[in-house]
């Protein structure tokens, strides 16, 4: 009998039962990712909040009134606009109303000066708000994804399980969350559409599943463009999976997808059109001050094997320095290659890992800036998660005590990273060890508490250990309760 038949029938009627699993892994996902904070005036993240307050403020998505206070910027006859991607500006936008609206603030009441106390207060209650309702949630619908995706695919909960918090607290895409730039959305993204195209491809409903994962490439083409690239092997994917449907449902549910891609993508389009006058112009075209974006196309030209090196093993921008756990994953993509049945998802995890980490080598400004690991390939750890997941499938008693090691690992390093800076400054050799941990170790971190009431960062840091603590015992019990229900099935 199959695991998700004995589900099925072990849990009936009992849907409330069923969710328990989820519903805790989501609930202490998105309480780490909002508990911790970043700099609101690192440039990446402040223009993308600049631009929503200007758009909702006034109407205009130029931001003249703020160019003093990002170097992220570009400009087209004579004025300034945000110069990335739209996607995070435009789900920003309601929840800058909001705080506006509850505060009674508007960006007219603070001073437009990089480093002004006031207009970092402004600007961080507007990041910690979007961030709560956008990133965060997008990275808790991703964990859950993921534990069902490593279930479905290996047929055990415990490595759907492993492979959803490797990522979510065993890599950086913790940290990205907190803070408001496009890497970890996209990331989400991409994890929740590969849930969706396995569940649509293996039983599940396929027009549904196909609508899901047209949105949810769309959108993170819209997040960020390079998602053409990081995203296709979900899309080849889903072709190879229903190649041999009957023709009514194979069109049928690539036009749903299409439809889903569509719809959205139709916001960038409309935001080029009405900024800048043409649905496929672009704010990367008229960057400021980063020269190197007039190399190949828009900073991209082809991969460098030194720059590989540095993004995987090097000190200063190294994926294996602040997520140790990924070194287990291609043990676990080694599994899937060696079945024939599962060669296919194989295939695609690392066909979707290597490319992310490609881009990344090929991208002029592959350092980042300020920035805590490689964070133009954090899309590679959604296909990452399938390998980590293969992994613990196949291991002995031993080798789980190994991952369990390496997890444990991952997620110290990455509570420091979330809690004290994801966006290290870019000039240290060895940022986690001469920067990062050095912060969190004399409580020079961001929390709820020590930011927004008063608290000590220690106190803040103690009350979220005591919450995520009652999450993670609430999860472990559910998961007992399932497990015993689904053995007894």
């Amino acid at each position: 009998m199959s695991l998700t038949t004995r589900g099925d029938r072990a849990f009936g009627g009992g849907a409330r039962r069923r969710w328990q699993v989820p519903a805790l892994l989501f609930a202490l996902v998105w309480l780490s990712c909002t508990w911790f904070g970043s700099w609101a005036f690192n440039p990446n993240s402040a223009t993308r909040l600049l631009a929503a307050a200007a758009i909702v403020e006034t109407g205009d998505a130029r931001i003249d009134d703020f160019a003093d206070m990002t170097i992220d910027k570009a400009q087209f006859d004579g004025h300034f606009y945000m110069d990335k991607a739209p996607g995070m500006t435009l789900m920003a936008l309601p929840w800058v109303a909001l705080t506006n609206t509850v505060t009674g603030q508007t960006s007219a009441d603070v001073p437009h000066r990089l480093f002004d106390p006031v207009a970092e207060d402004f600007l961080r209650l507007r990041m910690r708000v979007a961030v709560g309702f956008t990133s965060a949630i997008l990275t808790a619908l991703a964990a859950v994804a993921l534990l069902q995706l490593g279930t479905g695919i290996t047929g055990s909960r415990n490595a759907g399980l492993f492979g959803a918090l490797g990522v979510a607290f065993g890599t950086t895409i913790w940290g990205w969350s907190t803070t408001y730039f496009g890497h970890a959305p996209t990331t989400a993204l991409l994890a929740i559409a590969l849930w969706a195209v396995w569940r649509g491809t293996s039983g599940g409903s396929p027009g549904r599943h196909a609508l899901i994962a047209g949105l949810t490439l769309g959108w993170a083409v819209v997040i960020e463009h390079s998602a053409i690239l990081t995203g296709a092997p979900v899309a080849l994917w889903a072709l190879w999976r229903i190649r041999g449907w009957e023709a009514g449902a194979l069109w049928r549910t690539i036009g749903l997808a299409l439809a889903g891609g569509i719809a959205a993508s139709i916001p960038l389009l409309a935001y080029n059109l009405a900024v800048f006058g043409h649905p496929f112009q672009t704010g990367y075209s008229g960057v400021v001050g980063f020269e190197g974006m007039q190399q190949g196309l828009f900073g991209l030209t082809y991969p460098k094997l030194d720059v590989l090196w540095e993004i995987l093993g090097g000190k200063r921008r190294g994926m294996v320095w602040v997520a140790p756990v990924l070194v287990l994953a291609p043990f676990g993509i080694w599994t899937l290659l060696r079945d024939p049945a599962k060669r296919d998802i194989g295939v695609m995890a690392a066909a979707g890992a290597g490319i992310a980490f490609l881009y990344h080598a090929a991208y002029v400004y592959w350092d980042g800036g300020n920035s805590t690991g490689p964070r133009h390939a954090l899309p590679a750890v959604a296909y990452l998660a399938i390998g980590l997941a293969a992994f613990w499938a196949g291991a002995s008693r031993s080798e789980k005590w190994l991952g369990g090691g390496f997890l444990a690992a991952s997620a110290a390093i990455n509570l420091s990273i979330a809690a004290a800076e994801v966006q290290a400054p870019h000039f240290y050799p060895a940022p986690l060890t001469q920067h990062i941990l050095p912060k969190f170790l004399t409580g020079d971190i961001r929390t709820i508490p020590n930011e927004f009431w008063g608290w000590s960062p220690w106190a803040g840091l103690g009350l979220w250990l005591a919450l995520a603590g009652l999450l993670a015992g609430l999860l472990a019990r559910a998961w007992r309760r399932e497990r015993q229900t689904l053995e007894t099935a």
